[in-house]
């Protein structure tokens, strides 16, 4: 039987976790700090459960330098939960500014049924939500958000780029931003979007936005014309720096980079959480309300323990990151992106001396750091299953490519350590050599 120590994991999720955290977790699991209870026992309204809490949000605030002016939520349901949260808090947020507009317009001794009739007009006209389609998860999240307001009718969701319309049908390219079809600006005569949504990498394609698109910094003088930017970073979450006062939410599941699943990581501006119109408002012109569980409001005027939340998973949240800041001292998570680079950058490497063996399947110009996609010999089944057979012999493990694209996916999460990278660079190496001189 292997021990843990000899197999090097590369899943895409579930993900590795530092060893030290498992094993801190596995005394807590039994027995938290000499309490004589587990950590998967006590009540998440316990002094206990609140310290955790705030622990794990300060550690977060730390590495990524988070802004007074952002609250951290935890939630359940992972990304996919948060494509549907997005869709009713910021469609909230947009209805409002409306009604507030129009109350300021009309009066607020008007008839309400008026305000009503002007917002719901609104809302058919010009409500647009922007997304950047770039792989599978932005797509499932897009064609979430249609379908939340398929009542409505269709029109509201604005896809502003689909790159497989570049790229032969299939994802692996991010289109230059000139290309890009966002819904203008008031101030360019345009309606402006509730948001622009986008996945920061995309881990079934192996496709990575370099930095923040620049279209997307642009500042507008008309605080009414403000561009809400919210990015799923759950495959990247903490692994590069990120200047997180450019962006409205920016969320993510935790089993990547974070931790374990059933925790998902919501960082909202605060400003927004206060824009909220009411339910019966909402309703009226046409729009749901936010369910509950899912609403960002209810969820921070509660510390996040609106209904029991899983506090263990938060705790080895916590532990992930106080391990990084610790690992990397005040350089913080810039020590971490410089190590995801050089580990990346290692495999790349090694498939690039080999072209007539590997072929990588996004451009070269946004290849993931995290999730690194390629094929063998154009996608030689035969030759796919042999290098992944001898992979595992190797205990060389979670190679396999995502079920719906296929091919070699190699994840390069935090918690794989260099000298794993380096094992499978060689193992790389020696089967390109191997295959080149027809013994495979």
């Amino acid at each position: 039987m292997p021990d843990r120590e000899d197999v090097a994991y590369f899943g895409a999720g579930p993900a590795p976790l530092p060893t030290p955290v498992l094993q801190k977790g596995a005394e807590a699991f039994v027995n938290f700090e000499n309490t004589g209870l587990s950590l998967a026992e006590i009540s998440h309204r316990s002094a206990t459960a609140n310290r955790i809490l705030s622990d794990t949000r300060s550690a977060l605030t730390s590495l990524l330098s988070i802004p007074d002016n952002y609250e951290i939520l935890f939630m359940h349901g992972g990304g996919s939960a948060e494509f549907s949260a997005v869709v009713h808090n910021l469609v909230a947020v947009w209805v409002e500014k409306r009604r507030r507009d129009a109350v300021a317009e009309i009066g607020a001794d008007k008839d309400e049924r008026v305000i009503v009739e002007r917002v719901r007009r609104e809302v058919r006209d010009h409500l647009r939500l922007d997304y950047l389609v770039t792989g599978s998860w932005s797509l499932k999240a897009s064609q979430e958000a249609a379908n939340l307001l398929e009542p409505l009718g269709t029109g509201f969701v604005n896809v502003a780029v689909d790159s497989r319309e570049s790229n032969g049908g299939k994802f692996g390219t991010i289109p230059p931003e000139d290309t890009w079809r966002l819904t203008p600006r008031r101030s360019d005569g345009g309606k402006r979007s509730a948001f622009v949504y986008y996945c920061d990498n995309e881990t079934v394609d192996g496709v990575e936005f370099p930095h923040l698109p620049s279209c997307l910094t642009q500042v507008s003088q008309n605080a009414d014309d403000e561009l809400l930017v919210v990015a799923d970073m759950s495959s990247n979450f903490i692994s590069r720096r990120v200047d997180v006062s450019k962006y409205a939410v920016i969320f993510g599941g935790a089993q990547k980079n974070i931790g374990i699943t059933d925790v998902t990581l919501v960082i909202v501006r605060k400003d927004l959480l206060s824009s909220y119109p009411s339910p019966s408002f909402l309703h009226a012109v046409g729009v749901w309300s936010p369910p509950t569980i899912l609403n960002w409001p209810v969820i921070a005027k509660n510390n996040s323990l609106y209904n029991t939340m899983p506090i263990f998973s938060i705790w080895i949240a916590g532990e992930v990151m106080r391990g990084l800041l610790e690992t990397h001292g005040e350089k913080g998570v810039a020590g971490q992106e410089k190590l995801a680079n050089e580990k990346a950058k290692m495999i790349y490497d090694v498939l690039d001396r080999h072209p007539e063996v590997y072929q990588v399947v996004p451009g070269r110009s946004v290849r993931s750091r995290m999730n690194i996609c390629f094929r063998i010999r154009g996608g030689d089944a035969t030759q796919e299953k042999t290098f992944l057979e001898y992979a595992e012999a190797q205990l060389l493990q979670g190679l396999k490519g995502h079920r719906s694209v296929g091919g070699i996916r190699a994840s390069n999460y935090n918690a794989v350590p260099l000298k794993n990278v380096q094992k499978l660079a060689a193992y790389l190496e020696d089967f390109a050599s191997k295959s080149q001189g027809a013994s495979i």
